[in-house]
Formats: C-alpha cells, structure tokens, sequence
C-alpha cells in the first residue's frame, strides 16, 4: 500500500498548479483522501478532504476559494487543483488515506502518509 503524491514544482505568486495522488496496491475508490502540507519548521498541516465517493469535500480556510480537490476513482488518481498561490503555499505537500466516512481533518485520522510533492511559490 503506497500513496505518491506528484505534481510540485516551482511557481511565481499568482500562479497555479495541479497536484496528483496515485495509489499502488489498493484501490483509492474505497477511501476518504486528503491533503496536508509541510512547510519547513512547521508542523503538518491539513489541506483539503474528499469522501470516497467524491460527493463530499472540505477546505481548510487558508485555501478554500483557490484550490479544489477531485478524484477520479477510474484512473485511482485523486488532484489538487491550486489556484492563486502564495509564498505562504510554499510547503511539501502529502495526501493520505482514510476508512471514516467523515470529513477527516486530523492526520491521525489518516492511515498512512505517502511520498510528498514540493511546491515553491516565490519570485
């Protein structure tokens, strides 16, 4: 069971990036997926939330209004779509999987953490 997030790179303030999530070894279809972030002598911290289902999803209040989370269960790939970046975005950023049919926003809610994704916002 392995999570990889993908996607990060360096970007100017104002600018956007995707982010993926793909899974190896499981289906992302049977979780909840979220994004938490990591930036450097910070403590992680949560991002974004989908249910399995993808009917459901829940922001942390630093990004709603310019990222959106999506999933396509059919390509086992869940996004992060990030809008309007800021120096404040620069972090690595991780997803996570879950078995609550909640919205989760405590990474202790999550089962596992995969590889993170860097994301630079500076010009």
């Amino acid at each position: 069971v392995q999570l990889q997030a993908s996607g990060g790179g360096l970007v100017q303030p104002g600018g956007s990036l995707r982010l993926s999530c793909s899974a190896s070894g499981f289906a992302l279809a049977d979780y909840g997926i979220g994004w938490f972030r990591q930036a450097p002598g910070k403590e992680r911290e949560f991002v974004a939330h989908i249910s399995a289902d993808g009917g459901s999803t829940y922001y942390a209040d630093s990004v709603r209004g310019r990222f959106t989370i999506s999933r396509d269960n059919a390509k086992n790939t869940v996004y992060l779509q990030m809008n309007n970046l800021k120096p404040a975005d620069t972090a690595i950023y991780y997803c996570a999987q879950t078995v609550l049919t909640v919205t989760a926003i405590h990474d202790y809610e999550y089962e596992s953490f995969g590889r993170g994704t860097l994301v630079t916002v500076s010009s």
